[in-house]
């Protein structure tokens, strides 16, 4: 039995319940995201066809990620000037964002729909630049960013299936399914050949689960003290969001880096010790897997990181030679390998797992990582100030309402 269903199937799970489930069932929960794009989807061409000019892409932590890891990918299926901008950002620059006499569509992304900054965004956004139109992509139908869409012009709520909604504080399923949406809207007008792909990626994540799981727990116990995730691509964002999901479900005690292949040497390689993970997304493009390869070799050379993991479709000699624990992505079916732009839902599952078990190692309790309360499920606390219109004028403060 493989670590992860071990955990499953352990009663009470020391406060793990909803974080390991919310990972192990993704790939199950990823044709279904794709069957709810289906049936919305002339409804959603005739919104996307009404909403011209450039996209941002929006949200915060995780859902910022969610944005960096489609930005290229709608760019170059829509022919569009995309870019992903976090919703802290936005909410302190939008006017460096968004002209009042241009039209643009904001794609917001909310596991709850309810954090401070992303429904200030919003709200500003609708109040100040008309010609805005809005899509919301949450997990949540109560969510006040779901309620801010629906019934108004120039906006729509998409709304994932409930299972998505992650209980646990990490965002797990919630952010895999998402980037599925998002890939989905790229491939809108041709919705079978998006199908074929994710039919690979959900046979590859369903392959890597209990190895994934297996390794990671191993990993977990061998006590180093640092992770350092890389990518190339759409997989930057992969490394950023598996960062991200170590450092909270740890509560900080481990600290992590995200970088890109060839972006380590300029700095960042000072970041890696002999206590060091380093955790390689390996691309498929040929060109590109060659400078990563290179990067691992020097890793090698240089004795630089504890351990090397690394995960890939097709992984060559080289790879397995310079890599301690590798993941092979393959299926076994013999299905064409997805484009790189699309793999950050199955990527992930690597990131997450080992965030999960070394959250155990801990002692601490995924589903509620933070002993100190440090963070919270959503960020709904923050006070939000209005636009100060001249450099004396009053400025008055309201603060967001807590969600329970």
């Amino acid at each position: 039995m493989d670590a992860l269903s071990a955990l499953l199937g352990t009663p009470g799970l020391r406060g793990a319940e909803y974080t390991a489930g919310e990972i192990g069932q993704q790939p199950l929960t990823w044709p279904g995201t794709l069957a709810l794009c289906r049936q919305q989807q002339e409804r959603l061409r005739r919104f996307l066809a009404n909403a011209p000019g450039p996209v941002l892409l929006v949200g915060a932590g995780t859902s910022d990620f969610v944005g960096k890891s489609l930005e290229r990918l709608l760019e170059q299926r829509w022919r569009r000037r995309a870019r992903a901008v976090a919703s802290t950002e936005l909410l302190t620059g939008m006017d460096e964002w968004v002209r009042p006499d241009e039209s643009a569509l904001c794609i917001s992304f909310s596991r709850s729909g309810d954090s401070s900054e992303g429904v200030a965004v919003m709200e500003e956004m609708m109040h100040r630049f008309g010609r805005v139109a809005h899509l919301v992509i949450t997990c949540n139908a109560e969510g006040a960013m779901a309620k801010l869409a629906h019934g108004r012009p120039g906006a729509y709520a998409l709304v994932l299936d409930p299972a998505t909604n992650d209980r646990g504080l990490a965002m797990t399923s919630s952010f895999s399914n998402m980037v599925v949406t998002g890939q989905a809207l790229a491939y809108l007008d041709d919705l079978e050949e998006y199908e074929t792909n994710l039919q690979q990626l959900t046979a590859s994540g369903q392959s890597l689960l209990p190895r994934a799981a297996d390794a990671a727990a191993k990993l977990a116990k061998s006590g180093f003290t640092r992770v350092c995730f890389l990518g190339s691509g759409a997989l930057m964002a992969t490394a950023a969001e598996s960062a991200l999901k170590v450092q909270e479900l740890t509560a900080g005690r481990i600290f992590t880096m995200s970088q890109s292949f060839l972006g380590l040497r300029h700095g960042p390689l000072s970041f890696i010790d002999r206590q060091t993970l380093v955790v390689a997304y390996l691309a498929s493009d040929e060109t590109t897997r060659l400078y990563e390869a290179d990067l691992l070799e020097e890793l090698r050379d240089k004795k630089l990181g504890a351990t090397i993991a690394a995960t890939g479709f097709g992984l060559t000699r080289d790879v397995l030679g310079a890599a301690d624990v590798a993941l092979e992505l393959g299926s076994g079916q013999r299905n064409a390998v997805p484009p790189d732009a699309l793999r950050p839902p199955l990527d992930v599952i690597f990131g997450q797992l080992l965030g999960l078990f070394c959250s155990l190692e801990a002692g601490l309790k995924p589903d509620t990582p933070s002993p100190s309360g440090a963070i919270s499920r959503v960020v709904s606390h923050v006070r939000i100030h209005p636009p100060v219109e001249g450099p004396t004028a009053e400025r008055p403060v309201h603060t967001a309402p807590e969600i329970q």
